[in-house]
């Protein structure tokens, strides 16, 4: 199964945009983790700590997610260009062809690899300059 969900970058104001929307849409937050509580965050900067690392708020059978873009992890947001497609797949083989397919011609901004929260995660823009997410957690 594949799962088409939107990501939304902001420049540090993550936290107020998603009490906007959980206000407009309504429900619960499913995830709201802020970088604080990431494995090594005690060597960011303490002003960055409180800042969101993954909110998800689901909508109907989508979810809306974000997170804080930070200087101090060279992320540079150009509004226009602060959203990501994020894909959820159940499938290590079929994960590795999409991202691949997906970063021909274009931006490998993140190769897939392990990360704590997902078996496979990566990041990439294609040709067309669309931003994509790729996540695959073995279930």
């Amino acid at each position: 199964m594949i799962k088409l969900d939107p990501y939304l970058n902001f420049p540090g104001n993550t936290e107020q945009a998603f009490l906007f929307y959980k206000k407009v849409f309504g429900g619960e937050f499913a995830t709201f983790m802020r970088f604080g509580e990431m494995p090594g965050a005690d060597k960011m900067p303490v002003n960055d700590r409180n800042k969101i690392l993954h909110v998800s708020l689901p909508i109907g059978s989508s979810t809306l997610m974000g997170t804080d873009a930070m200087d101090s992890m060279n992320q540079k947001l150009t509004l226009g260009d602060n959203f990501h497609i994020a894909i959820q797949i159940d499938d290590e083989p079929e994960t590795r062809r999409i991202f691949d397919a997906l970063a021909q011609g274009g931006v490998v901004i993140m190769p897939l690899a392990k990360e704590f929260w997902a078996d496979l995660y990566g990041m990439c823009k294609d040709r067309f300059g669309v931003q994509w997410m790729i996540n695959y957690k073995a279930q």
